[in-house]
């Protein structure tokens, strides 16, 4: 189980993706999980989600995008975030990311060269995001605490 405290988690569809029934999915099993979610929504742009982070001192932003924008509509976000003093918050993307017929490699090694610590393909079960952010969470304290 996870600190409710000290995880907080906003989550939320980028831009002017109106899909917001897969991140209802993730926001209800981090819930269980443990962590206390912070939901934007659908059509969230970048500022928002940061500054719903910056407000509720969130370790993690959770963005989806089914519209097939994510690529332009993520793009600096890392950098935002830095300029925002979130440098140490961990930030997922999740959905169809891909272009055509691109494969899911190039597709994630591009989010990961944007800064996104976790890319996940729109088949991703919420078990496997939770035991990533989890990882990732505890090796961000880890650092922090040392």
């Amino acid at each position: 189980m996870i600190n409710e405290e000290k995880h907080r988690v906003v989550t939320g569809t980028i831009g002017d993706d109106i899909h917001g029934l897969g991140m209802k999915i993730i926001e209800r099993a981090l819930d269980t999980a443990g962590f206390h979610v912070v939901p934007l929504g659908i059509q969230t742009p970048q500022e928002d989600f940061i500054k719903a982070a910056v407000e509720a001192n969130a370790s993690a932003i959770l963005i989806s995008s089914m519209s097939g924008h994510a690529r332009m509509l993520c793009e600096g976000m890392r950098g935002r975030c830095i300029e925002a003093g979130l440098k140490d918050i961990v930030l997922y993307i999740g959905g169809k990311l891909d272009l055509g017929d691109e494969e899911w490699s190039v597709t994630k090694a591009l989010f990961l060269k944007m800064g996104y610590d976790g890319v996940y393909s729109s088949d991703t079960m919420p078990g496997e995001i939770i035991v990533d952010l989890t990882e990732d969470l505890t090796a961000r304290t880890n650092i922090k605490g040392t």
